[in-house]
């Protein structure tokens, strides 16, 4: 080894291995007071890590708090609820126990009772009311403890629920069983509770005191009527509103038919004659459209097989086919208001049964020619009658009688002939009655109820409504007075400003028997006239006397029979209302056989005014829509400029929505109302206008919901019905 290499070896070897190991010893050296600082300073300040679970246990801390708290105000709700259903069973028991004293009593009082068994009954009624207004009295601090503890129990819920939404996520994770499990016991605790006061409720409503106020609630609860500007509609709201304070519950008695659907009266059999005692609307109740009624109608099923494009072919040439023509609307109900009566009483299988006698029929009725005037419309009367004519009408105005100090009550007969109403047109509906047979059968006429100067009178087993119309003729009138005559018959005049008179002889149920009007330079114009009813006949019936005809056929195009005023503005109603009747008129028949009869009315064309849209249960017609009738009334003025007696019958029509008494009533106020209309904003003198109401029967869209379109209002001619026509 070189010397070099020994010095190498023995000292630079030695040092450098020195240098190495003192290097890391000398860095920890150094860097130690740097650490010592750090710690130091991180001393006197938490880390973020630190302060984060800090603040969550803080929060975790104040919601436990917040959930002790909550669970403490529960349980006081819950103990307050338990006393309170500790106190309302201890007021059952007690209940409970008076009433097996007072049983216990009774038992024992039994044989002084049977000699003083008024003055007992009435202690024992008077005993039984103090307890139950004892036990009311009792419960009633358990029920106001019911319900403060449920306030409670709420707040502590809310207070509970927002503790646990603060809560850290997985604090709720295992606080989450825990509360479904009290939320479930909560429920059961709510349920049983309802369970066990639903009795102690029930026992409540039975007290009179209870029963008192309960009533009165539901008085004040009655839905407020909207007002209606005139005096009519003022009186049909209040007697809604004393319809709808009836007991529903209430059951018919022998003077008031039985109740059947939504109003219609059931058949019933020897019924006593209400006649001399009407029913006042309080002691009845009805409703009228838009009303709750008991029951449900249910009209006779169709089978509609036409499409909407066959029934728009038949309506333009109805006299092709023998099937009932109806409108070509959706649900369109019969044109004819005869074939409604015949759909209503036996639906398909009328329909059949007419369609077959049309067919018998058919080659007799198209060799009958289609009137051309009022004139070739009219059946021929012997010269002999119509020159004796003018003496006769003339003779009842000139006669002698007895002024009377009033106006007279007319009678209401107590019984009437009724043709068995199951034949309509010769259609035999129950099988009972042959082709062309009627049978008589006497029946009661009973009053079912007197509103204003309408009656419901109930025939059979039909309602029909009678109003009296005495008081609009009286419009613009300088005196009114009546005359008793011979025979049981009225005559009232009217005499209007000029001298101009209206003089109407009445039979002694108000039925027209002639009327006439006198103008100033003495030239007379017979209105009505119905001879057969002058010779102290007997009440004609209440009968559709169109009964003994055969089912009608319609001829014309069904835009030509009915004019709609909203689909046919343009229309010129003057040459639609001067046209005569679609078939032969058999006699000159009552203004009431009219009105009681579908099958006359259906000779003559209408006019349908539905450009007056009713509001439901209203007879209300706004000024607004009132304009739109101006068309119309200028047409009937011109009518009456040619002939001053001809006379129009104003229909009044509802919905099938109420009960069938309250809706004809509502329908004759309808058709009053458009009456009034036309004489006080288009002069049309009132004694040109007969007016009645037909309810919910003819419907023109075939529903028992409500629909506008049945509401509605109609206007016929029907001068060629009720006076022989004047040749010309």
């Amino acid at each position: 080894m070189t010397f070099r290499s020994r010095l190498f070896a023995t000292v630079a070897l030695p040092l450098l291995s020195a240098s190495l190991i003192a290097t890391p010893s000398l860095a920890d050296a150094l860097s130690k007071p740097f650490e010592v600082a750090q710690e130091s300073s991180d001393e006197g300040q938490p880390s973020e890590d630190e302060l984060l679970l800090k603040q969550q246990q803080e929060e975790q801390r104040q919601a436990e708090e917040q959930q002790r708290q909550a669970e403490e105000q529960q349980r006081q709700a819950e103990e307050q609820q338990k006393a309170a259903e500790d106190q309302q069973r201890a007021a059952e028991q007690e209940a409970q126990r008076q009433a097996e004293e007072q049983k216990a009593a009774e038992e024992s009082a039994q044989p002084a009772a049977e000699e003083e068994q008024p003055r007992t009954q009435k202690e024992r009624k008077g005993k039984k009311r103090h307890q139950q207004e004892q036990q009311s009295e009792e419960q009633q601090p358990s029920e106001e403890q019911n319900a403060v503890g449920e306030d409670t129990q709420r707040q502590a819920e809310d207070q509970q629920r927002a503790a646990e939404e603060s809560a850290q996520p997985a604090e709720e994770e295992q606080q989450r069983p825990k509360k479904e499990r009290k939320g479930k016991k909560h429920q059961q605790q709510e349920q049983q509770q309802t369970e066990e006061q639903q009795p102690a409720e029930e026992q409540n409503a039975d007290t009179p005191r209870q029963a008192e106020e309960q009533k009165a609630g539901e008085e004040s609860a009655q839905p407020a009527e909207e007002q209606q500007p005139s005096q009519k509609e003022r009186k049909g709201k209040k007697r809604h509103q004393q319809e709808q304070q009836q007991t529903e519950g209430q059951q018919p008695t022998e003077e008031q038919p039985a109740m059947t659907g939504e109003g219609t009266p059931a058949e019933t059999e020897g019924q006593p004659s209400t006649a001399e005692q009407p029913m006042d609307a309080e002691q009845q109740p009805a409703t009228a459209e838009g009303g709750e009624a008991s029951g449900e109608k249910k009209a006779p099923a169709v089978v509609e097989t036409l499409s909407e494009e066959q029934k728009q072919e038949i309506a333009a040439d109805p006299s092709k086919t023998d099937e009932t023509v109806v409108l070509p609307v959706e649900n369109g109900a019969a044109v004819l208001d005869s074939d409604k009566d015949a759909d209503n009483a036996g639906g398909q299988k009328s329909r059949d049964q007419r369609r077959k006698k049309r067919e018998e029929l058919r080659a007799e009725e198209e060799a009958a020619p289609m009137p051309e005037s009022d004139v070739s419309a009219q059946a021929p009367i012997s010269d002999e009658v119509r020159e004796a004519l003018p003496q006769r009408i003339d003779a009842a105005i000139k006669e002698k009688g007895e002024r009377l100090d009033a106006a007279p009550v007319f009678e209401v007969p107590q019984t009437t002939n009724v043709i068995n109403n199951t034949v309509i047109n010769n259609t035999v509906v129950n099988n009972t009655v042959n082709n062309n047979t009627v049978n008589n059968n006497v029946t009661h006429v009973n009053v079912v109820e007197k509103v204003d100067n309408r009656m419901v009178l109930s025939i059979g087993n039909q309602l029909v409504v009678r109003g009296d119309d005495r008081e609009r003729l009286r419009h613009d009138s300088e005196e009114v007075y009546y005359d008793n005559l011979a025979r049981g018959r009225v005559r009232e005049t009217i005499v209007r400003p000029g001298g101009v008179r209206l003089v109407t002889i009445y039979n002694r149920y108000g039925d027209i028997i002639q009327r006439s009007r006198i103008g100033r330079d003495g030239d007379e114009h017979i209105l009505v006239y119905a001879p057969d009813l002058g010779d102290d006949a007997p009440r004609p019936d209440f009968v559709d006397v169109g009964y003994e005809l055969p089912p009608m056929r319609l001829r014309i195009p069904v835009r030509d029979y009915i004019i709609d005023t909203s689909s046919d503005p343009d229309r010129d109603y003057y040459d639609f209302l001067a046209e005569p009747p679609v078939e032969r008129v058999e006699r000159v028949y009552t203004i009431d056989e009219v009105k009681h009869s579908a099958r006359l009315r259906d000779k003559v064309r209408r006019i349908d005014l539905d450009t007056i849209t009713f509001a439901t249960g209203s007879a209300e017609v706004p000024m607004s829509q009132a304009r739109t009738l101006r068309k119309v009334a200028d047409a009937m003025q011109k009518v009456l400029d040619k002939d001053a007696g001809e006379t129009f019958l104003i229909e009044g029509h509802t919905d099938a929505v109420g009960s069938d008494k309250s809706n004809l009533i509502l329908s004759d106020e309808r058709a009053e109302s458009v009456a009034s209309l036309l004489t006080d904003v288009y002069g049309i003198p009132p004694e040109n206008l007969q007016t009645q109401g037909y309810g919910e029967r003819f419907l023109k869209v075939r529903t028992q919901s409500a629909e506008q379109q049945n509401r509605r209002v109609t206007i016929r001619r029907v001068t060629t019905l009720v006076r022989p026509v004047a040749q010309n």
